[in-house]
This record gives C-alpha cells, sequence and structure tokens, in this order.
C-alpha cells in the first residue's frame, strides 16, 4: 500500500554555488543535475558569478568546464586571477577567434560564432561534454548563441534539445545571458529549470546598487525579493534579506543601565534589553554622548557594544568622550567596544544590515548604537523602502534581546520650529527628548521620556549637563514652565537653577 503524500519526504541534491550568502537564500544550494538561467546585463558580475560556481566543484572533487563564446581564456584567466583564484581543475572551451586560434594547429579547438553553422557548432559543445564528463557546465553567453540561431523558434528548439542532452547526464549546467541579443527571455526562463537574475542600479550619488533575485526554482524552496551583493576581490558577496521571524533567541528580560543613576530613575530602572530607544532632539545637545555612556557603562558589566558612527571619524568620537570622563579606549583595544565609521554611500543597505548581524552573531553585543539615522537616511535618498528595512532590522535586534539605540537629529535649536527630517518614533520602543532652553543668561540643557512601551517612566524633565566630570542629571525642573519650548517661564526660587550649575553637585 502506498505511503499517503504528506509522509513521504523528498530532498533534492543540492549543488552549493560557493557564492557567500546564496547558497543560505537558495537554502543549501541549486538542486543538482538540472539547467539553471543566470540573467543580467554586462557588468552585473555573472561570470565571477560563474566562475566561482564551477571553482566550489573543483574543491569538491567535480569537474567543471567553462563553455564561452563572448569572452578569451586570457580574460577569463585574469578575472580569475583579479580574485586571486586557482583555475586548476576548470576546463576552457573557447569558440571565438584569437590570433593563435587562426593557426591552423587550432582549427579544432577555436572556432568563430560567426564562420560556423549552428550545427556545427552545437555539435562541437557536445563533444567536449562527452570528452570531459564534467559535473558542472557554465555557457556563456547565450546571446552569442541566439544571433547565431537568427530565429526564435531555431534558439528554443536549440536550448531544447541542450536540455534534453543535459538531463541523461548528471550534470548541473549554468546559462549566461546578457540580454544584449533582441528579444524577450520569457521563453528561455520558462525552459529552465531555475532563474536568476542580477541587477546594477544607478543611484544618484555613491556606488551602484547590486541586487540579485532568485525569480523561479522548481521543486525547491528559497528566500524570495531582492537581495542586495556586492562584488569584492575574493568574489561576489549576497547578503540575504534579513527576516526578522527567521530569528528567534530566548534571553531573560534585563534593565540596561547607562551608569547615571538619575537617568536611570528617570526611565523607570533603565532601558530594556530587547528594545530599542530613540534618543532625539537638536544638534549637539547630548544624545551621542549618552549614546557613549551606554556604551562604556556595558563594557564595565563585562558585555559587549557596536558603535556604528555615521556622522564622525573613531578618532574624533573617542576623543570627545574622553574629555567627558568616558574613556572608551581601553575597551576599544580589549574588544568590548566596537566603534565602525561607516560611509553609507559606499555601501547598500543589505551590507550594513550583514555587518550589524556579525558583530550580534559572532561578537555577541549586547548593545547596539546607529549614530545617526540622519546620515544613513540622506546618504540613501533613492531608498524607498530604507524605514521599512529599518524595522526588520530592530524586529531582528529585539529578538535576540539587543538593547538598540538610536540618535536623531533635529532641524532647529529653539522654539516650536524644531522638526524632525523622518518620523521614526513609531518605531522605537522608547523615546528620549532634548531640548536646549535658556535661563539667566546661559543656554542649557533638558531631557524627558516621552515614551516608554515596555514599563512605567518619569514624566519629568530634567536638566541635563555634560562636562569633565561626565554625565550629570539633576532634579526635575518644576520651578519652570514651558522648557520644552526653549524659552521657559520661571515661577520658582532663582536659587533653583539659576546661581549654580548640576556639574558642581
Amino acid at each position: 500500500m502506498p505511503l499517503p503524500i504528506e509522509t513521504i519526504q523528498y530532498t533534492p541534491l543540492k549543488a552549493r554555488t560557493g557564492v557567500t550568502g546564496l547558497d543560505d537564500i537558495l537554502y543549501g544550494g541549486l538542486p543538482a543535475n538540472h539547467l539553471y538561467l543566470l540573467e543580467g546585463d554586462p557588468g552585473t558580475g555573472k561570470t565571477t558569478m560563474a566562475l566561482q560556481f564551477l571553482l566550489e566543484g573543483a574543491a569538491q572533487g567535480e569537474k567543471g568546464l567553462y563553455i564561452t563564446l563572448s569572452e578569451s581564456k586570457y580574460e577569463l584567466e585574469e578575472v580569475a586571477r583579479s580574485h586571486r583564484w586557482s583555475m586548476d581543475g576548470i576546463s576552457i572551451f573557447e569558440m571565438i577567434s584569437t590570433e593563435q586560434g587562426l593557426a591552423p594547429q587550432a582549427q579544432y579547438t577555436v572556432f568563430h560564432p560567426s564562420e560556423v553553422e549552428l550545427a556545427d557548432t552545437m555539435s562541437s559543445i557536445l563533444e567536449q561534454v562527452e570528452k570531459i564528463q564534467p559535473r558542472r557546465i557554465v555557457f556563456d553567453s547565450l546571446s552569442e548563441l541566439q544571433m547565431l540561431a537568427g530565429e526564435p523558434l531555431r534558439y528554443r528548439r536549440q536550448i531544447l534539445g541542450l536540455k534534453r542532452f543535459f538531463s541523461d547526464r548528471e550534470c548541473t549546467v549554468l546559462l549566461l545571458d546578457d540580454h544584449s541579443a533582441e528579444g524577450s527571455g520569457l521563453q528561455l526562463q520558462s525552459i529552465a529549470h531555475g532563474v536568476l537574475m542580477m541587477q546594477s542600479l544607478d543611484r544618484t550619488y555613491g556606488i551602484k546598487r547590486r541586487r540579485l533575485e532568485v525569480r523561479k526554482l522548481r521543486g525547491a524552496a528559497f528566500r524570495e525579493g531582492f537581495h542586495d551583493f556586492s562584488i569584492k576581490t575574493g568574489g561576489i558577496v549576497v547578503y540575504p534579506r534579513l527576516v526578522a521571524a527567521e530569528h528567534k533567541s530566548d534571553f531573560c528580560h534585563t534593565f540596561v543601565s547607562s551608569g547615571v543613576e538619575e537617568l536611570d530613575r528617570l526611565l523607570g530602572g533603565g532601558i530594556d534589553g530587547g528594545t530599542s530607544t530613540l534618543l532625539m532632539g537638536p544638534a549637539g545637545c547630548g544624545k551621542s554622548t549618552v549614546a557613549a555612556r551606554y556604551s562604556l557603562s556595558a563594557a564595565q558589566r563585562n558585555e559587549a557594544a557596536v558603535i556604528f558612527a555615521f556622522d564622525e571619524s573613531p578618532a574624533t568620537f573617542l576623543r570627545r568622550s574622553k574629555l567627558l570622563d568616558m574613556d572608551l579606549a581601553p575597551y576599544v583595544e580589549t574588544g568590548k567596544v566596537h566603534i565602525e565609521q561607516i560611509d553609507p554611500a559606499e555601501l547598500s543597505p543589505g551590507e550594513f544590515v550583514a555587518r550589524v548581524r556579525n558583530y550580534v552573531e559572532k561578537e555577541q553585543v549586547r548593545i547596539v548604537v546607529l549614530d545617526s539615522l540622519n546620515g544613513f537616511v540622506n546618504a540613501m535618498p533613492d531608498e524607498q523602502f530604507l524605514m521599512l528595512q529599518l524595522h526588520e532590522l530592530l524586529s531582528y535586534l529585539g529578538q535576540y534581546g539587543i538593547a538598540t539605540i538610536i540618535t536623531l537629529a533635529q532641524h532647529g535649536f529653539l522654539g516650536n520650529a524644531i522638526i524632525s527630517p523622518v518620523d521614526v518614533s513609531y518605531l522605537a520602543d522608547t523615546v528620549i527628548l532634548f531640548r536646549y532652553f535658556e535661563h539667566a543668561g546661559q543656554v542649557k540643557q533638558a531631557i524627558s521620556v516621552l515614551k516608554k512601551r515596555s514599563g512605567a517612566h518619569e514624566r519629568t524633565i530634567r536638566e541635563l549637563a555634560l562636562g569633565p566630570d561626565g554625565v550629570k542629571v539633576g532634579p526635575a525642573l518644576g520651578a519652570f514652565e514651558g522648557v520644552l519650548t526653549g524659552t521657559p517661564k520661571f515661577k520658582g526660587n532663582i536659587q533653583d537653577l539659576g546661581s549654580r550649575d548640576i556639574s558642581e553637585k
């Protein structure tokens, strides 16, 4: 009696691609012994990915064959050298003319597509496959074959013939298409077992945005959507789209202390692990300093923290913190505090998320500081779904019990004209507001907690002072009204504030 369908488990044999991140998207690799289409405009990285695919096979003892109608063997080897790869174990079958290829002794191995009938070309290719018996094959590129076929119907028949030919052999085939030939590729996509699309998008400023999508993969699960990637020395690195729901981690609820008693009291005991905190206020009011204070306190508890600095260099950040009695340098040397300067114009959101994940999963950090959100958003004006990606990142960090601190500089300094460049308050679990106000001829700073989803907090407005003795938070400014407007009215005794500074306490 046959088993019910739901009890039958089928796990296809996977051919790992050798591309960092791509095998994660494919849940182990491409199902082996099938024909796949790799599409993309010229310059998107198809050749590099194809070589990585063959090199991964060679590392596993599988023979590889690169059939090229568009690039010479020298050009392919040059690409390999640029990535410091060895082509040992990979055969290259070159079908374009070279000076050596025109010599009589080379006429049986080197051809020019425009001078050879399609049938002869295909016969030569299949002959090489029979001779070498490879387990992995790359065909570069289909545009040359399409132009040689001339008619769409003839071209489709040739691709179907290739598919039938390889279906009887244990080999995984990668067909490269650079879209240079006229005609739609939908028919080709319908023939292939799977389709991978590589894109290179222009941005108004900075490097190009490169992304990859698995458009089709028969009989196997994969992570859908667009995934950013970069081309580095050593090959292509793909950054899988972050899905927070896939990352579950049990953690004990704890308060994260700043090391400043009055600040913790203002927050009802401290910020909570697994939540995000937004420090919001005008430039220079102490947001980065308070974030640094939390990082220092974590290091003093023997916990790791990472600070992603978008607006200043690590050297400047460390120097300023030391002048405020927060010397982070010793903890940076021991690896308890990581400070990484980020240039958003030189990386994609996916790569940034990958860096955050690396610190969480490998360095075991407990505090993540993004300083500031303005630098991240302003350098990526073309990213329409940046806030959605940030939401997914914050959810992911929350799953791991990480305390995330984000600084956001508002426009303006005093009065009601202060506005935020982006509205991310709905993303944050806790919002701490910083304000300037003037009194008795001095510019002072105030701090208050606007919301805290995870528990109770004080609703008072306190004075904040930053100086050589560190971060100081004073008592509630009960003698004032209108502090948040920047021009408060004094209702109490002048000795309550005007004649002394809380940093002197």
